[in-house]
Formats: C-alpha cells, sequence, structure tokens
C-alpha cells in the first residue's frame, strides 16, 4: 500500500533537493503518493499568503508531511510558516539528530551520534511577550512550562529510547535558577525515569551542558530538555559533527509529523543544480523510521554515509576541489542503494 503524504518543496534550493529526495525514496522501493503543496514565497505570489489553508488541509488528511526550506517574507505582518505549523497541528516534539560522518571535517573524527528532544510549544517559544511601559523601553517575555507537556516530551524521548535501543537520556534544565519551571521539568522527568529502569537517567544544568558537549560529546546519548535550551544545543550538536548542511529535523505531534532539513532556502545558489540534497534526505530517513519502514531507512542512510565517505560524488560544500551536482550525487546514492541490495 502506497503512503500519502504531502510533499512542499518549499523555496530556493527547496523544490531540487525534494525532487532529488524524492527519487532516492522511489529507488529504495517505498511507495509513495506525494501531495505536492505550496507554502513560503511560492505561495505567497500565487495565494498571497505563505501558509494557504490547502496546506494545513492536506497535512490534516494525510498526517506526514516532507517540507523543504521555508522563507517568510520580511515585514508586511507574515507569521513564521514552521511556527504556525507547529501550533496548528500542537507538534510538540522538535527531533534533531547530530551524527558524524566519514568525509566531512569536524573537531571531531569518531562517531558522534546524538539525538536531541525538545519540547516546542512551551516555555519562551510560546509567544507571550509585550512591552511593560507606555515608552516601549522594557519588555516583558512569559515562559510557561507545564507537567503535561514536560511528561509528553520527556515520555516520547524514553519510548524512542527504549525503542531503538538507546542507553541513556540526559535532561537539561536550570533548575538552580529558575526553580519553579526548570524545576517542575526535573522533577517530572525524575519521576518518569522510574518507569524506564533499561534506560540511563542523568541531568545536566545547562550551561554546564554546553561545556561538557563540547569537551566530551561521546558520554552523551539521548538528550531531551526545554524549548530554549534545545533550540541552542542542538545547534551546537550540529557544529560538532560538520554544521547545519547535513542536519535534519522532525516536528511531531500525536497527530501529525513533519520532517525537514533544518538549513535556510540557500536563494545565492537557487537554480544552480549544486545544492547538497543530504539533509532532507537524512529528514526522509527520518520519516521512514517514523512510518515503521526501518529497513528502507537503514539503506538510504548507508548509502548516504558511503558517498559522503568516498568524496567522489559529492556537492561543493564537502568537496571544494572537486564538486558535482545536486543530480550526479544524487544518481551516485541510487548506485550505492543498488549495490547494497
Amino acid at each position: 500500500m502506497a503512503y500519502r503524504i504531502t510533499l512542499i518543496p518549499g523555496d530556493g534550493i527547496g523544490p531540487e533537493i525534494t525532487k532529488a529526495t524524492a527519487r532516492v525514496l522511489q529507488h529504495a522501493g517505498v511507495e509513495i503518493e506525494w501531495d505536492v503543496q505550496e507554502a513560503g514565497v511560492a505561495a505567497l505570489t500565487k495565494f498571497h499568503d505563505p501558509l494557504p489553508q490547502s496546506v494545513i488541509d492536506s497535512i490534516a488528511q494525510n498526517k506526514v508531511a516532507l517540507k523543504g526550506p521555508l522563507t517568510t517574507p520580511v515585514g508586511k505582518g507574515f507569521r513564521s510558516v514552521n511556527v504556525a505549523l507547529r501550533k496548528e497541528f500542537e507538534l510538540y516534539v522538535n527531533q534533531r539528530p547530530a551524527k558524524t560522518f566519514k568525509g566531512i571535517k569536524t573537531l571531531y573524527f569518531d562517531h558522534i551520534d546524538l539525538m536531541i528532544f525538545r519540547e516546542n510549544l512551551e516555555e519562551f517559544y510560546s509567544g507571550i511577550e509585550h512591552y511593560i511601559d507606555s515608552s516601549r523601553s522594557a519588555a516583558e517575555t512569559i515562559g510557561i512550562i507545564t507537567k503535561r507537556g514536560s511528561e509528553r516530551i520527556i515520555r516520547y524521548a524514553f519510548e524512542y529510547a527504549r525503542k531503538h535501543g538507546r542507553k541513556k537520556i540526559t535532561l537539561v534544565h536550570k533548575a538552580n535558577i529558575l526553580k519553579y519551571t526548570g524545576g517542575l521539568f526535573l522533577d517530572v522527568g525524575s519521576e518518569i525515569a522510574k518507569e524506564y529502569p533499561d534506560v540511563k537517567f542523568d541531568d545536566k544544568i545547562v550551561d554546564n551542558m554546553a561545556m561538557q558537549m563540547v569537551m566530551n560529546p561521546y558520554q552523551f546519548d539521548v538528550i531531551v530538555t526545554t524549548n530554549l535550551f534545545g533550540d541552542i544545543l542542538s545547534d551546537l550538536a550540529s557544529g560538532l559533527v560538520g554544521g547545519l548542511g547535513l542536519a535534519p529535523g522532525a516536528n511531531i505531534g500525536d497527530g501529525a509529523a513533519i520532517f525537514e532539513a533544518v538549513h535556510g532556502s540557500a536563494p545565492d545558489i537557487a537554480g544552480l543544480g549544486v545544492a547538497n540534497p543530504c539533509a532532507i534526505l537524512l529528514a526522509s530517513v527520518m520519516m521512514l523510521d517514523y512510518l515503521g519502514e526501518a529497513e528502507a531507512a537503514k539503506k538510504i542512510e548507508a548509502a548516504i554515509a558511503k558517498v559522503i565517505e568516498e568524496e567522489k560524488f559529492v556537492t561543493k560544500d564537502i568537496n571544494p576541489v572537486n564538486p558535482v551536482s545536486t543530480v550526479e550525487m544524487t544518481d551516485e546514492i541510487i548506485r550505492q542503494l543498488d549495490k547494497l541490495g
């Protein structure tokens, strides 16, 4: 049976890299019926709205979406499409892997394999902020953390760890200063951890965590934290493994999931056929894993890893001396898939 999945090509390089992804998934034998929708600047010209109702309706019906990078128009009062989608579908999980690939120059040449789970709807990103005086010389942001929100994200992280054979979860907080909000998050995590004796649990204060990740990232496995800290630490982790060029992500709720490349739309290279498709390809790997297509997911990731390791058929960001095009790199990934059977 074919999966029906919403495909949002996005802006800039988005159409090029999502086209490459669709080719690889088809070659991997995964039957997908793509429901193509426009959002971002691409939709603004046609529909006068960066997030048309048709996109929301498509995701609501299909439950799963693969999204290219989107550009929020500057000014004119337009809301961020990414933030709007998270709120519309209550996508409370932000999932970001950080994994090294041989062939990518990093500070750490051995294998790093982190999975970061960030609460996606609460705290300082919930949009509760305002000026507190008439001269607008002072402003206030309210960060709300709830027991329900904490339980959902922490339990999701533990379930993921158990399902995928991960051995340890580190909860990151600032409960020494934020005694009520940070304390609530830590207390909820400590209680839930008792239900998972097979998964080791510890906690770290966020500033110490940032230092420890740089000094010795190998001590960590799965990380779960609040919204602001997770936003920062997930990018730090991407820096450890070579940057955002290979960084996939997912926003997941109980009724829908959206998978995406973390990098931007790169309008400066749009249409030139030189964009690296790997981040959106790795997002599709996460999507397949979510759908229960673990075997296809592993094959595609292995094919990508092999192409990057050999450094012969890779784009300019990986090999600036002898780069190939987006299509040529995709062709080589497909050849590697064939070799894997």
